[in-house]
């Protein structure tokens, strides 16, 4: 898809890319340049928010920053301009910038602006993710027909919200009445968050008093319209205390408070969507087993001192990973998707593993592509970086797309095991559960071992109980006796 757009051989445009696949919406997190700033090609401009991932983006050409179109945190959809570039400063009078746009909390029908219509829905986009149709739209720009007024006082909320002060040139804002925070009877003025306030407090921002500079509508005008009023002869009722947004800072939030709402989206908006799909679309069969791995556990402590493993982490995820690849080439048909328009079983005959890993934006699914033709050592490195770089919020939407199975690791929690749902897409997912010395039977006594429980659902309408079993099985076996690692491969 095109990103950028010709205005007039001086002004150039560029749009909010798919910078995954199939996603029509992204919040911009961060903006790196400001009007006036002199920007290059392939120089990263902001850094946007998407179901899969936070992803820098950069510029494709030379110039000069003319306008921002949005605000950070403003969810945006795939298509529509962000930045205006000024690829031929000193030419003559640029035009004076628009105003940018507000985010929308309802949906409203978008006006033609020239940046081109919103997609209509969305495609799974994250393994183990999906996301479902959006409603999300854009609040009509002002033309430039709009009154000079309304122009000033768009400025001056606009550079409230940039962290800058309002131009010295910008005409004074006329007075507001008190009754209301809008611009001659136009829509009440307030910032993003205070919107939000307003909207989970049921609060018509048209009936608020607005005591803020220029008229604008804040958190405490909302909080005071929210407060029940008192009837006549009767003592004052003092107002519950109003849900904490995450807006606020952690430290705003007051001792009283009683609730905190948190806005779902990005990861955690597609973490919901599809495991909601997922739970109501395949048919889950959980089975379980636990397994003596005291062996495995001599086996990492044995390669950790292994100069061909130099350089790379090893630990027991290691070896479940590569018991479970060797589970599934003894069990091909394990290995597959299920396509519900042609009503095929689709057989993959590579495995990208996905690993489940918790970051601070939540939790994600990358994968080890082809992890079916890696030796230890370059399994163990493939694991290594995959954690490290999703601890670093760094993980790209390719490194989450196509994959086939899924490890969760719960025992990191301290947990015995649980009954993981799948990712869309994919047909088995393996919980390991906390591996702990327990008493065991071994060799007729009974002996503290080093013991595991294992999990492993699976959609039955391609998999039967006959071959979840074998392959839950297999992992257990090697993971008992590791030597099956090279019989068994």
């Amino acid at each position: 898809m095109t990103t950028m757009t010709e205005t007039s051989a001086r002004f150039r445009e560029f749009k909010m890319p798919d910078v995954g696949e199939g996603l029509t919406e992204a919040e911009i997190l961060k903006w790196f340049v400001q009007p006036g700033d002199t920007v290059t090609d392939g120089q990263v401009v902001c850094e946007v928010e998407t179901a899969k991932a936070a992803v820098e983006l950069p510029i494709p050409f030379d110039g000069v920053v003319h306008e921002l179109r949005f605000p950070e945190g403003t969810t945006v959809d795939v298509g529509q301009v962000i930045i205006a570039i000024d690829v031929a400063p000193g030419s003559g009078d640029a035009p004076a910038p628009a105003p940018a746009a507000a985010p929308v909390q309802e949906p409203v029908e978008a006006a033609g602006s020239g940046d081109g219509d919103a997609p209509k829905g969305r495609t799974p986009v994250l393994v183990g993710y999906g996301v479902a149709e959006s409603s999300t739209k854009r609040r009509p720009r002002k033309g430039a027909s709009a009154a000079p007024e309304a122009a000033a006082v768009a400025a001056a909320v606009q550079a409230e919200l940039n962290g800058h002060a309002a131009p010295a040139t910008a005409a004074p804002a006329p007075s507001v009445p008190a009754q209301a925070g809008a611009q001659d009877g136009g829509r009440p003025l307030a910032k993003p968050p205070v919107r939000k306030l307003a909207k989970d407090l049921g609060i018509d921002l048209a009936t608020v008093v607005p005591t803020g500079k220029d008229g604008i509508i804040t958190r405490e005008d909302v909080h005071a319209a929210a407060a029940p009023a008192v009837a006549p002869g009767a003592a004052p009722v003092p107002p519950a205390p109003a849900p904490v947004t995450a807006e606020a800072p952690a430290a705003a939030v007051p001792a009283s408070a009683r609730e905190t709402r948190i806005p779902v989206k990005g990861v955690r908006k597609a973490i919901a969507q599809a495991m909601v799909g997922s739970a109501f679309t395949a048919p889950h069969v959980t089975e379980f087993v636990t397994v003596d791995v005291t062996r495995t556990m001599k086996l990492v402590a044995e390669l950790k001192e292994d100069k061909d493993m130099a350089g790379v982490r090893v630990n027991p995820l290691l070896i479940i990973a590569k018991a479970l690849l060797v589970a599934i080439k003894r069990n091909p048909e394990v290995n597959a998707a299920w396509d519900e328009a042609n009503q095929e079983i689709v057989q993959k005959h590579y495995v990208n593993l996905g690993i489940a890993a918790a970051t601070p934006r939540g939790l994600i699914v990358p994968n080890i592509k082809d992890a079916h033709d890696k030796t230890l050592p370059q399994l163990a490195a493939a694991l290594g970086e995959l954690v490290t770089t999703a601890r670093d919020g760094k993980t790209s939407p390719a490194a989450m797309a196509g994959g086939t199975v899924t490890i969760t690791n719960v025992g990191v929690f301290g947990v015995d095991t649980g009954t993981p749902i799948l990712n869309p897409g994919e047909s088995a997912i393996l919980a390991v559960g906390a591996i702990k010395l327990q008493p065991w039977v071994h060799k007729g006594k009974v002996k503290p071992r080093q013991v595991t429980t294992l999990a492993l659902s699976f959609d039955h309408r391609l998999v039967d109980g006959e071959l979840g079993s074998k392959v839950l099985a297999d992992v257990a076996a090697i993971l008992e006796q590791p030597k099956r690692l090279i019989t068994w491969a």
